[in-house]
């Protein structure tokens, strides 16, 4: 009898949220194209993907992350990392929203290794976020990769430092 109670009172909850789901509409960024939109009520409240209000802090954060558009792997490898995923989620939510733009994702690399071996090693960098933008729905189609390899550093030294910072993908939009 206990059981039955709590399963009307779930289903009697899912009944009223769903009924107020159909309020909410997708309102695009107003004057830029690259703006990431968010869901709005009549009011003009701003929500999240859960169908949350997001805060200012939510929002920055948001803002942060699609600022980055380099993507950092550690040595001789092509996973991404926690903060890397971040960005790419990222970029990946503002792609699906909206379908106009393509992006080129650069595979780079630092100078330790034969110059074959960091081309392949930066395309497989490039192809690690394109397989991960994929899962997220972006379609491959709006998709190139390229390998840099070691061509284009953004660090010219020869130290720890600089190496991390030349591995890398860059999202070029």
């Amino acid at each position: 009898m206990k059981n039955r109670k709590h399963l009307v009172a779930s289903l009697l909850v899912a009944f009223i949220l769903a009924g107020c789901a159909g309020d909410k509409a997708v309102k695009p960024a107003a004057g830029d194209k690259d703006a990431v939109p968010t869901q709005t009520t009549p009011a003009g409240g701003e929500f999240g993907p859960s169908g949350a209000a997001l805060s200012d802090r939510e929002k920055q954060k948001r803002a942060d992350l699609l600022s980055q558009r380099r993507v950092h792997f550690a040595f001789d490898s092509s996973a991404i990392d926690t903060e890397g995923r971040a960005i790419v989620e990222a970029h990946a939510a503002h792609l699906v929203a909206n379908p106009q733009l393509r992006l080129t994702l650069e595979g780079n690399c630092d100078e330790r290794g034969t110059r074959e071996y960091n081309l392949a090693l930066g395309e497989r960098r490039a192809q690690a976020v394109e397989r991960l933008m994929k899962v997220l729905g972006v379609a491959g189609n709006r998709i190139k990769t390229v390998s840099y390899g070691e061509e284009k550093p953004l660090c010219q030294e020869h130290n720890e430092s600089c190496w991390r910072q030349n591995r890398r993908a860059e999202i070029a939009y």
